[in-house]
């Protein structure tokens, strides 16, 4: 198992590789070295000219702050940090040429010129997958995007043996191939036969000169991903999927034929600002969200549109530069330099979204004070800190405190059975009270129950006597 062992720098210049075993510069070209005799533009040398300052027409140029030229140079980790945010392919031309990046101008004017020697890398990739159309199985490669919608593939030739590959560098070479999207390159990644995201060639850092146990040896070798030995290579012989997104479209290439199997024009008013190949649902999918505040999803490898909700507008550069895909349908992003907005695109995420809230810190339970011991709290002479519930609340009545001492009485003594002949008298009281109050109310009630039998009887007679005096009477004597 080979590493690379190699580490990929671009910028508007070019590109530029290092070999960090060997401590060797691999490769140090610029754009217009990376194109060779392919070249589509006509880049003719001209004399430099003063800087122009950033105008804030574009959305592109768009700055929280003034920049100073030797700021702009410094690490993001530096003291003093630079406060000019922009998108990461700010060295694109502005919106109202943007539409009009895909069309390949040959003509010499200098709006042209200044527009194609702008090209910088925006996009690598570190793979193992066909270079070209006549491979016969995959190898270890770069792919390398750039802001006009180019995409190169340098091939990584490796040592055959781990004991060579210490002693001699990686062989480096462009491959011819080149392929080309409309807009700025923003991601690429790989899918197997089956629509499976392969992971790019990885190997763990390991300290040659630490000893390590055997245990630890072990767990290494179980722990390593993925191969990128010319061995292993060839046990490969299945199609690969290249997905590439731009700022305006995308694509899915099939390797190693290099055919176009589906394309989306994913915005044509807008550009997407961030692009990312997420897993989603026990598949994967491409996931974008555009200047104009719309989150997009679509399917791999057909590229059939999913979802195209509006959220926000771009109000804010900070949102731009930070905005980030992960799998399980959700996203992030930096609201201000303290705070972190996190979002879901996907319904069963939302619904478990209560038992994925996270927090800042682990609750733990507060423990009980442990008991003062009989002796302790006879002979301590520390102050104990009590309060009014503890002394006089329900939760401790009848409860004396154990660091008291109380007498017991047995239960054959004297005082235990006045104890007891006092509360049977009490008990009798008791009852004695509870009849004559029963009795009471009996004869409440029996009072009550004669009235009104009287009232009745009373009621029947003169009903009685109504009867009688209208018995005889005709209706006409009334």
């Amino acid at each position: 198992m080979l590493p690379i062992a190699s580490v990929v720098f671009g910028n508007c210049n070019g590109i530029a590789m290092v070999d960090y075993l060997q401590k060797a510069v691999l490769l140090n070209l610029s754009t217009i070295e990376l194109y060779g005799s392919n070249d589509p533009y006509r880049r003719e040398p001209r004399s430099p000219r003063k800087s122009r300052q950033p105008s804030g027409a574009g959305l592109c140029d768009i700055t929280e702050g003034t920049v100073v030229t030797e700021d702009r140079c410094k690490s993001p980790t530096s003291a003093k940090m630079s406060r000019k945010l922009s998108l990461p392919t700010d060295l694109k031309p502005d919106l109202d040429i943007k539409d009009n990046s895909f069309s390949r101008s040959r003509s010499s004017s200098v709006t042209s010129i200044d527009k194609e020697s702008r090209e910088a890398i925006s996009a690598l990739h570190f793979c193992e997958t066909y270079t070209r159309k006549t491979d016969s199985s995959p190898s270890p490669c770069l792919w390398v995007g750039t802001t006009l919608g180019t995409v190169f593939i340098i091939t990584l030739n490796l040592p055959p043996g781990p004991d060579q590959r210490l002693l001699q560098p990686v062989i480096v070479s462009p491959s011819g191939t080149i392929l080309r999207l409309k807009g700025a390159i923003l991601r690429m990644a790989f899918l197997d036969a089956t629509g499976c995201l392969m992971p790019p060639a990885s190997e763990p850092w390991k300290e040659h000169n630490v000893p390590e146990e055997k245990d630890e040896k072990e767990k290494q070798k179980k722990r390593r991903p993925v191969s990128v030995s010319p061995s292993s290579s060839q046990e490969i012989s299945e199609n690969q999927y290249a997905v590439i997104c731009s700022e305006k479209q995308a694509k899915v290439i099939s390797l190693p034929t290099q055919n176009c199997a589906y394309k989306q024009n994913i915005t044509e008013t807008s550009f997407v600002l961030r692009g990312d190949i997420v897993a989603l649902s026990n598949s994967v999918c491409l996931a974008c969200f555009c200047a104009n505040g719309h989150i997009m999803t679509f399917s791999l490898p057909s590229l059939r549109p999913l979802l195209d909700v509006y959220y926000l507008p771009l109000t804010n550069m900070r949102i731009a530069r930070t905005f980030c895909f992960t799998n399980n349908g959700q996203a992030l992003y930096l609201v201000s330099p303290t705070e972190i907005q996190r979002l879901t695109y996907s319904q069963e995420t939302c619904e478990n979204l209560q038992e994925m809230l996270g927090e800042l810190f682990t609750p733990v339970e507060t423990p009980e004070a442990p008991n003062r011991g009989f002796f302790k709290g006879l002979f301590g002479g520390g102050a104990q800190s009590l309060d009014r519930e503890e002394l006089f609340g329900e939760s401790s009545s009848g409860r004396a405190s154990r660091s008291l001492a109380q007498h017991i009485p047995g239960p054959g003594g004297i005082e235990g059975v006045k104890g007891a002949a006092s509360g049977v008298v009490g008990e009798l009281a008791r009852a004695r009270l509870a009849l004559d109050e029963r009795g009471q109310k009996l004869g409440d009630l029996e009072e009550r129950t004669a009235a009104m039998l009287s009232s009745a009887d009373s009621f029947s007679k003169h009903a009685h006597e109504m009867m009688l005096k209208y018995k005889d009477k005709k209706w006409y004597q009334f």
